[in-house]
């Protein structure tokens, strides 16, 4: 397994993979997710493999994408409130549902940790939805720790 930099070729099962993610967004929470959605279009991600700041890393074998992760490289500079410092944002990680457990998302991992380590980065950061337990399970096998938390209170009413 090879893992690089995403090329315009590989699209298309970013794309697949996208719609595998929302699936499991959509069915942990329908009431904010669309069914049948993707959080990035082909013309939104042709622009990204161009920005060394928003890296597309892909797990490939004998030609076939495997899994994906966005990145995105954040600065803060001279806030009012953060340090200075710079993060490595893990946007979207995914790997096939057919495969997963077979230490595909920890290459990737692996990947953006070296990436983000060369970049200077401080800290890789990302967010997962609750209902999302299985990745939940998997960040945390990966050394991560909580470090914020969203909470929320449905207004039925409302």
């Amino acid at each position: 397994m090879e893992i690089r930099f995403a090329k315009p070729g590989d699209v298309p099962k970013i794309l697949d993979l996208l719609r595998q993610v929302d699936r499991v967004h959509y069915e942990g929470r329908p009431d904010i997710f669309r069914a049948d959605a993707q959080k990035y279009g082909p013309s939104q991600i042709f622009s990204m493999l161009d920005k060394p700041d928003c890296p597309i890393f892909v797990a490939v074998e004998d030609g076939t994408v495997l899994g994906y992760c966005f990145c995105r490289v954040d600065t803060y500079y001279r806030d009012t409130v953060i340090t200075d410092h710079t993060d490595c944002y893990i946007d979207d990680l995914c790997v096939d549902e057919t495969i997963r457990g077979k230490g595909v998302g920890k290459a990737l991992y692996q990947a953006v940790c070296k990436y983000a380590r060369q970049r200077k980065c401080r800290a890789i950061t990302l967010n997962v939805w609750c209902c999302n337990e299985s990745a939940m399970k998997f960040y945390a096998s990966l050394g991560m720790k909580p470090q914020k938390i969203g909470m929320e209170a449905i207004l039925e009413d409302g």
